[in-house]
């Protein structure tokens, strides 16, 4: 399948021939459907905090954050391309194809933060905004003629208005990070940008950030990264083949989210703030958002807390007692059901099992009432050991063709909008190797084209998917108001985006 040239690509592009072989076999074989035991519910794997509980997780985190106990950063995925947010403007400038989202977009142009920068766009090349045909506008708009927003990545359009300057979701993610992710006045974030974007992030971070270091009173330490070319998946045929480019050499493409699972590994924090780039709001409705993600940071260290005392209470005396503590802990608070011969285990296999169990990384992901949002959402699902817990669920890895298995999937009360906060670090300080603690099969496959030919991609298991398949999970109710995602640009248009 393989010749000595497509092996030569394969090492120098940092993988090797039995990762690449396995992609293949991945291809053939399918990845296995997940098996879903239940929908994860409020009392039944979803924590619905109370204020006096939201008011002590808080103070406990503040009082840990503000004394440099923990080092905390902000994780933000930003390489993905702006481009499927002007789909409708795309098909009107190339395609003539007018819908009402074209419409909406161009009546109520003053509304947006992007407006003055493309009216002065437009003025360079003596162009009034108020008299230019629409073409004209879209053209200036969307192409680099002009501001050129579809080839830009997300991060840094300009999202919300404010009275001394407009900000783009890179500045809300810095705004966010000095509320939440501030440990003696240090904040550090990393973002995961596109090499072809990297130059242009780190040009608005040096421009803006004296101004939030002053407005704010602290140290900004920000840092980027790219998705490693190593993760990449390879691309095959239609039947199971390698696809090769005109050249003759192998096809790899960028493997998902999943993929940035060795991007967060390589980052060194107690506590690690995750957030998708575009779900950010004005400073006036921040507040819920900022009070959350303390409260989820809160809950992490709580639990940690409690894991840690249980790992060094194992060490030394794994009695009976202990054992049946244990058992509850894990079924009624971590929400983790063994293995259905479990009683019949000796104490030592009991213990041998806790002890694995309780030594992973922790998260605890944010729930919102699911609203009918395209996506995954929290359940109850079984693990190969024979174990159940807690994942989040992307319907592509559930068999909808099974009635029973469709039926769970589709009455969830929840839904997964990408708020998680994280412990990576063990009980001594030592960051885990979190490749340890994926589920491999839970990756995706999909239908694209190159050239003209339709080929097959993979993607690997995503980052809150099977990526972190095997941590101990937290599920947390939090407010609606906190998901506020910019899928197409008129959704900047919504009231809370205003």
């Amino acid at each position: 399948m393989f010749i000595e040239k497509d092996i030569i690509q394969i090492k120098d592009r940092g993988s090797d021939i039995t990762t690449v072989e396995e992609q293949v076999n991945y291809f053939v074989n399918g990845f296995p459907f997940l098996q879903l035991s239940k929908a994860a519910t409020v009392g039944d794997g979803i924590i619905r905090l109370t204020d006096d509980q939201i008011a002590t997780v808080i103070s406990e985190f503040d009082k840990s954050a503000s004394e440099g106990e923990i080092a905390l950063l902000k994780f933000v995925p930003a390489s993905g391309a702006a481009t499927r947010m002007f789909k409708s403007l795309f098909s009107f400038l190339q395609d003539d194809k007018k819908d009402k989202s074209v419409e909406e977009f161009f009546t109520k142009l003053k509304d947006f933060a992007f407006y003055e920068d493309l009216k002065t766009s437009l003025a360079a090349d003596g162009n009034n905004i108020e008299t230019a045909d629409e073409k004209t506008i879209a053209s200036y708009f969307l192409t680099n003629k002009g501001l050129g927003y579809g080839e830009l990545p997300k991060g840094l359009l300009k999202f919300h208005n404010y009275a001394e300057r407009s900000r783009t979701p890179l500045e809300e993610h810095l705004v966010e990070g000095a509320k939440y992710a501030n440990a003696g006045s240090n904040v550090q974030i990393h973002f995961t940008v596109s090499p072809e974007h990297r130059d242009k992030f780190e040009k608005l971070v040096v421009e803006v950030l004296p101004s939030y270091q002053s407005e704010f009173g602290v140290r900004y330490i920000v840092s980027f990264s790219e998705q490693k070319s190593s993760t990449d998946t390879i691309a095959v045929n239609l039947d199971n083949t390698p696809f090769r480019e005109k050249d003759d050499s192998l096809l790899f493409r960028p493997a998902g989210h999943g993929a940035l699972l060795d991007n967060l590994g390589q980052l060194d924090a107690d506590i690690i703030f995750i957030k998708n780039i575009d779900n950010v709001v004005p400073d006036r409705i921040k507040q819920d958002t900022i009070t959350y993600k303390k409260a989820l940071a809160g809950i992490v260290l709580s639990y940690q807390k409690r894991i840690f005392a249980y790992i060094e209470k194992l060490k030394n005396q794994a009695n009976a007692p202990l054992l049946s503590e244990l058992d509850s802990f894990f079924r009624t608070e971590l929400c983790v059901v063994p293995p259905t011969d479990f009683d019949s285990w000796s104490d030592d296999q009991k213990a041998i099992y806790f002890q694995k169990k309780l030594d992973r990384p922790l998260r605890a992901c944010g729930m919102v009432k699911n609203q009918g949002e395209p996506g995954g959402g929290p359940f109850w699902a079984e693990n190969a050991d024979g174990s159940s817990s807690l994942q989040i669920v992307e319907s592509a890895q559930v068999d909808v063709d099974d009635e029973s298995q469709n039926s769970i999937f589709k009455n969830s009360t929840h839904f997964n909008p990408v708020d998680l906060v994280c412990a990576v670090k063990n009980s001594k300080g030592e960051l885990y190797d979190l490749k340890k603690f994926r589920d491999p099969l839970t990756g995706f496959i999909t239908g694209k084209s190159k050239d003209g030919k339709e080929l097959k991609a993979q993607e690997l298991p995503g980052l809150w998917n099977g990526a972190m398949a095997d941590w101990n999970t937290l599920f947390v109710e939090v407010p609606l108001i906190t998901f506020n995602p910019v899928k197409t640009v008129n959704d900047l248009l919504r009231e809370q985006h205003q």
